[in-house]
């Protein structure tokens, strides 16, 4: 069993003529050596353990700090990469706009057009029946006429015919 402080401090040695037991003092002195260098060699070896973990918390603290930043440079990253892909969508949504708002205003300048078209061809269309319905009506009426009956050896109608009466 180790010695104590009190165990040293309450020694009593026995006395003999020439003073202290020589064997006692130098056993007790042997005996706190021991101890004392056995304390010495676990004072050291705490000391070497309590180095190795403070070197491995220096360790963990740097890879604590390294994560910290690489998970900070990570969300400033991820928000970067987010706002620019906002802004991008935004562009493309503008871009389609532009583009659906120019096909709108295409497709109504053709139909416009297509309109415009469409009434001009009705009032050819109209004319064209009017001309057609005036020559129809200007053929009937030479079929109505007497004398188809007697043409000539020329082809011609007779003078009333020709006369259009």
């Amino acid at each position: 069993m180790p010695l104590t402080p009190l165990d040293i401090h309450n020694k009593e040695f026995g006395r003999r003529l020439r003073g202290y037991d020589e064997d006692e003092v130098n056993e007790f002195l042997d005996q706190v050596i021991k101890d004392y260098e056995l304390l010495i060699r676990e004072n050291k070896e705490l000391q070497n353990h309590s180095l190795a973990l403070q070197e491995k918390l220096n360790h963990f603290a740097n890879i604590e700090e390294t994560l910290s930043k690489t998970i900070i440079v990570a969300q400033e990253a991820a928000d970067d990469l987010k706002n620019n892909a906002k802004k991008e969508a935004q562009l493309i949504v503008k871009e389609a706009e532009k583009n659906a708002d120019r096909i709108i205003n295409e497709s109504l300048a053709k139909s416009r057009k297509v309109s415009l078209e469409v009434e001009e061809l009705k009032k050819q269309a109209s004319i064209y029946r009017a001309r057609f319905r005036t020559l129809v009506e200007a053929q009937l009426d030479l079929l109505s006429l007497e004398g188809w009956d007697s043409l000539d050896g020329n082809g011609q109608v007779k003078s009333e015919i020709a006369r259009g009466s």
